[in-house]
């Protein structure tokens, strides 16, 4: 009997969106009515998807400049100028400056929901010298985050790391990955600029 009424209502919309003179666009997630069996339409990770693929086409864009870490609508991006970045993230939960030891100026350290950003100074401005995670609600723009897997830092990143004491070090275009490992599980995720190296 459900399923007649499905039919039924499914019918009419389609009537009804025949009808007038200007074209209507509908918009949003097709679902389907459950049948008198109870089986339902899987819908399973549609929105989770749009997730993934929208950092992956942020990562691929960005490619060229090294790894990047998304956040939100905002992409962060080591060596960058840090004004414009720090301005969409907002207001950081808590802020600390110290006199910096490779450059003159101030280095400063802002901390968010999950994660800190670092600065250093250079004659144009702060740029980014590293994103350090605080927990496991933030992850790369790739999907890896505190309590993943060695195996699957490896399936996504390779197995070129650099092993510095414990620390998964993959660099690219002037900075670096690190994974820090314990039993085989991330336990911390940063990425830093290599200028201070020098």
């Amino acid at each position: 009997m459900r399923g007649r009424f499905a039919v039924i209502g499914v019918g009419l919309a389609m009537l009804l969106a025949g009808c007038g003179n200007s074209t209507n666009v509908i918009e949003g997630e097709v679902k389907t009515i459950s049948t008198a069996a109870g089986e339902d339409s899987p819908q399973a990770g549609a929105e989770d998807q749009q997730v993934q693929n929208t950092k992956a086409a942020t990562a691929e864009k960005k490619e060229e400049k090294g790894y990047v870490f998304c956040y939100n609508d905002t992409v962060i991006e080591i060596d960058a100028a840090s004004a414009s970045v720090i301005e969409q993230l907002g207001e950081a939960n808590s802020y600390f400056e110290a006199p910096s030891c490779a450059f003159e100026g101030i280095d400063k350290m802002y901390t968010y929901n999950g994660f800190e950003v670092d600065t250093y100074p250079m004659e144009d401005g702060d740029h980014i010298s590293a994103v350090i995670f605080k927990d496991d609600t933030v992850a790369t723009a790739e999907g890896v985050g505190i309590g993943d897997s060695v195996d699957k830092v490896i399936e996504i990143y390779g197995k070129d790391a650099v092993d510095e004491s414990g620390m998964m070090v993959y660099d690219k275009d002037g900075m670096q990955l690190c994974f820090i490992v314990e039993e085989e599980r991330v336990i911390s995720v940063e990425y830093r600029s290599t200028v201070l190296d020098a």
